[in-house]
């Protein structure tokens, strides 16, 4: 009888460790908005103080790629961030290497890289990504705080 308890357990162990993978991987590149975008004038820009960014240098919106050393897909996505910022007016994308940098990291609340911040022309923080983006989202977002309207194809 405890062969088929432990057959049981192992099998609801796995099926459990499925679920939360399956789970996880559809969070992966989702766009949170963590805050409406706001004006010049009722935010601070601290998020972009924080990072060393001079907040009256930044556009519409500002992507903020937090990246390590040893990140395998951290190029690929500063490639692909650096193309979508490319294809609007206002829009800059700026990658932050955490290698070295604790202190950010916590600061920001950084798990794992890439992570994407996405701030608005004040400086603050309005989105967050965990992963490599998902393009539509993005794109959505970028269109809806720059006033344009992009077709991914």
């Amino acid at each position: 009888m405890n062969w088929i308890f432990a057959a049981a357990a192992a099998a609801a162990l796995v099926a459990v460790a499925t679920g939360a993978g399956f789970w996880f991987r559809a969070r992966q590149g989702h766009v949170t908005v963590t805050a409406p975008a706001t004006s010049r004038a009722d935010a601070s820009g601290r998020d972009a103080l924080d990072l060393g960014l001079d907040p009256r240098a930044l556009g519409e919106a500002t992507l903020v790629q937090f990246s390590t050393e040893y990140c395998s897909r951290c190029p690929g996505t500063a490639r692909s961030l650096g193309e979508l910022a490319g294809r609007y007016d206002g829009v800059r994308h700026v990658e932050i290497d955490l290698t070295h940098d604790a202190k950010l990291a916590d600061r920001f609340s950084v798990l794992q890289t890439p992570t994407t911040l996405v701030l608005d022309r004040s400086g603050t923080s309005i989105a967050r990504i965990g992963g490599v983006p998902r393009q539509a989202e993005l794109t959505a977002l970028l269109d809806r705080l720059t006033g344009s309207d992009h077709v991914l194809i």
